[in-house]
């Protein structure tokens, strides 16, 4: 066959597509709307890489750290900087206080002059959040004046919440928040290690989020399959043969396909634009991330119209058109199961070589892993359809709008099957997905020793506090039920190099019971603790050797080599100093020597350094953290405030996740936009017979629990089809990176849960028309 002939052929069928009157265009329209669903989520996929490459470049150009001791000299080109990042409810605010030097102080990215002091440059999405009716404290805790808006450039993302205000004064220390610098950027920054498994997940994550897309596309191109086998027919009736038939059939479809390409492409344009101001899960871009890769973005422009092509060409070697009608009512060869166990086979036999590989056996292959996922999954739309055969042909009592139902698969078992292909690929990815974060938390999530039941928020600061100053600035905070205030100091044997040395604590009693275990404690008292909470070596024997009754100590020696001397207060050790037990679960380990604050000489006041502040806070108190963070940034703007938990998360481990779910939502949106069409499109088709039923005397309660059993039976067989594959490609990913397999079954049900709910909502919107199609016009023809 000539390439003259296939492309005059497949031009006829594009004609037949678009000049076959309302039907035509109806038919036209349902394959453009699905197809073009699925483009829309492949280009934005496409454009993924970019995304994750503009928002690394945003990051690394506003890189504003030094992690050098030596203090740059000032000069004209450099200014001081500090971070200031707070927290507004759950949002992170990523702020800096900036001081130029010199003329020539480079500009933050995305500022177009620096703010003087008492002003500030903020994200648009910042600005929009002052000015909101419920950000009284956030306006408290920055009282900046707002002077111009930070650019795209200096943002990662439309909603993040940013902001840099204009300083002077900041002090500059070897070891302070505050850097001195010449520009912005790190350029030592090198890309690290990225951890096997993780990049194994991000490979099951592109080929789980996918593959559902590419099942809808296909079933898309086949909308109308019914109506359009019997109006070839006709085509027979003048002289066309069967392989002329298939090729006008694939004209068709790539008639609907390419328009598909097209609304897809509005489609994703218009999604691009919309995302653009948005915020999924936490998760904002610009409109400018969002362009596709070239490359990638052609692959689908060519994929999608040749798939179209090639699965009508499939799809017919299974129908007869004759020149008298379309042999596909007539009783079918059962389908063959064999050939169908060896995509899912093929899948494991690739993935077999990497079981046991774990993290430190170098990388996986990319290509295995990818094949074999993708072969398992894609093997689901080849067992769907005889699942459902095999076990519809041997229903058929019950009533009658389970007869209805169960003779109509029966008949077009495959139709129903297509229906589900996507939603049973789509719950099996995500049952596997589920088992490897799940099985692999363990080893990105740690816990981090802190009882968020016993202290919910901790403060450090960034300078010297007066003791006795901050704890009367929390105690009286609105929301803290306790504040528990420590400070730190050094003490030696000698004025000056010390040959015996070590830290102590200061604080309250109140605040030492929460380090030690003390029978009775007073203002005065002194302590050394026997032993120490987390330390390999828990013993303190030299510590206790040292603080003896009487002896003459000093606090805050100095040293040779420090830049600045100490204050070499002379203190006696009080006789009533006792060895005590440190608490296993203390809130300090680094000192064995805990002191009352009237126990220390007051000439040493100035060398006790407010370590931080630990908080309870009164859960009454809706927003009980914002005002605490409201003091903090009036007493230290520098300090640091966290709240506890009982676990750290991995941040890669945590992005991967969080791109996983903002993926699930788009696919499920996919999922149930693609099967709504579907399900509009299977209705159309049988409209006249559901007419007739209607004028024959059939309930419509009677066909509206057909329809209902009709989608319920194949969707019940794909999800236990989709729980078999998915379980078991969980269990090899499991143990492919060298993880126990375990099988959450609540996290398993819940997956399957959320692809029955999808498929619910979508019976009940196709209801409506359901009713109008059962009217008598319905027998109309033209």
């Amino acid at each position: 066959m000539s390439p003259r002939q296939w492309a005059r052929d497949l031009a006829m069928g594009a004609r037949f597509a678009v000049t076959g009157g309302r039907e035509g265009w109806i038919r036209m329209t349902l394959t453009a709307v699905g197809v073009g669903l699925g483009v829309a989520l492949l280009l934005l996929c496409t454009a993924l890489p970019n995304v994750f490459a503009a928002r690394q470049k945003v990051e690394d150009a506003r890189f504003d750290y030094t992690y050098s001791t030596k203090i740059q000299p000032k000069a004209d080109n450099t200014f001081l900087i500090a971070d200031t990042d707070t927290t507004w409810h759950d949002d992170d605010i990523r702020g800096r206080l900036v001081e130029p030097e010199g003329r020539r102080a480079p500009l933050p990215p995305g500022v177009d002059s620096f703010p003087g002091t008492g002003e500030m440059v903020v994200s648009p999405a910042l600005r929009d959040l002052l000015a909101s009716d419920g950000a009284e404290l956030l306006r408290e805790r920055l009282p900046y004046k707002i002077t111009g808006t930070i650019g795209e450039s200096g943002l990662i993302g439309s909603h993040e919440l940013a902001y840099y205000a204009g300083a002077s004064g900041l002090k500059l220390t070897a070891f302070s928040p505050v850097h001195r610098l010449t520009g912005y950027g790190d350029p030592d920054a090198t890309p690290g290690k990225t951890d096997p498994v993780l990049l194994l997940m991000v490979l099951v994550v592109f080929v789980a989020l996918l593959t559902p897309v590419a099942v809808f596309i296909a079933a898309a191109v086949r909308f109308g399959g019914e109506r359009r086998d019997r109006r070839l027919a006709a085509l027979r009736l003048v002289g066309s043969d069967s392989h002329m038939t298939r090729r006008i059939a694939a004209g068709e479809a790539l008639a609907g396909a390419l328009l598909g390409l097209v609304t897809g492409t509005g489609f994703f344009l218009l999604s691009r634009q919309t995302l653009g101001s948005t915020e999924v899960l936490g998760v904002s871009v610009w409109p400018s991330y969002l362009d596709p890769s070239p490359v990638l973005a052609v692959l689908v422009a060519v994929a999608v119209p040749v798939a179209a092509v090639l699965v009508t060409l499939l799809a017919m070697r299974g129908v007869v058109v004759e020149p008298l009608g379309v042999v596909r009512s007539a009783k079918q060869r059962r389908r063959r199961l064999w050939w169908r166990l060896l995509l899912p086979l093929a899948g494991l036999a690739m993935l077999y070589p990497m079981i046991g590989k774990g993290r430190k056996n170098g990388d996986f292959n990319q290509y295995l892993v990818i094949g074999g996922v993708l072969l398992l999954l894609i093997g689901i739309t080849a067992l769907l359809p005889w699942v459902v055969e095999a076990v519809v042909v041997r229903l058929g009592k019950g009533t009658l709008s389970w007869q209805l139902a169960v003779r109509r698969l029966q008949l077009s078992s495959g139709t129903a099957a297509r229906m589900v292909n996507g939603i049973a690929v789509a719950v099996a990815g995500a049952i596997a997905l589920q088992m490897l974060f799940t099985g692999t938390q363990s080893q990105y999530i740690k816990a981090t020793g802190q009882d968020p039941g016993r202290v919910q928020m901790q403060v450090d600061f960034s300078d010297r506090k007066p003791l006795s100053g901050v704890e009367r600035e929390f105690a009286g905070t609105k929301g803290v039920r306790a504040a528990v205030a420590l400070a730190i100091s050094q003490y030696g044997d000698a004025r000056r190099d010390p040959k015996n040395s070590n830290g102590l604590t200061v604080g309250n009693c109140t605040a030492l019971r929460e380090l030690a275990t003390l029978s009775s404690c007073k203002d005065g008292d002194v302590f050394v603790t026997r032993t120490r909470s987390h330390y390999v070596s828990p013993s303190n024997a030299e510590e206790i050797a040292v603080v003896k009754p009487g002896r003459q100590l000093y606090i805050d020696p100095s040293y040779g080599d420090a830049a600045e001397r100490g204050i070499e207060a002379p203190w006696t050790v009080p006789a009533n100093v006792r060895v005590v037990k440190a608490r296993k679960d203390s809130l300090e380990d680094s000192n064995g020597l805990l002191v009352t604050p009237a126990a220390l000489p007051a000439k040493a006041a100035p060398a006790v350094v407010s370590r931080g502040v630990y908080l309870r806070l009164d859960p009454s108190v809706p927003d009980s953290r914002e005002y605490i963070r409201n003091v903090v940034a009036r007493i230290d703007p520098l300090a640091r405030t966290y709240s506890w938990s009982a676990t750290q998360e991995d941040s890669k481990y945590t992005s991967i996740r969080t791109g996983l779910f903002v993926g699930a939502v788009f696919v499920l949106a996919l999922i149930g936009a693609s099967m709504l069409v579907s399900q509009m499109e299977q209705l159309r088709e049988r409209r006249k017979l559901l007419s007739a039923l209607v004028a024959f005397g059939t309930r419509r309660r009677t066909l509206s629990l057909s329809v209902l059993w009709q989608t319920a039976l194949p969707v019940g067989l794909g999800l236990v089809l989709a729980t078999t594959v998915g379980v078991t490609l969980g269990s090899v990913l499991l143990k492919m990176t060298r993880t126990p397999v375990a099988v959450d079954w609540a996290s398993v049900l819940t997956m399957t849960g959320a692809g029955a709910a999808v498929v619910g909502v979508v019976t009940l919107l196709s209801l409506p028309p359901l009713l109008r199609m059962m009217r008598a016009e319905g027998l109309r023809t033209e």
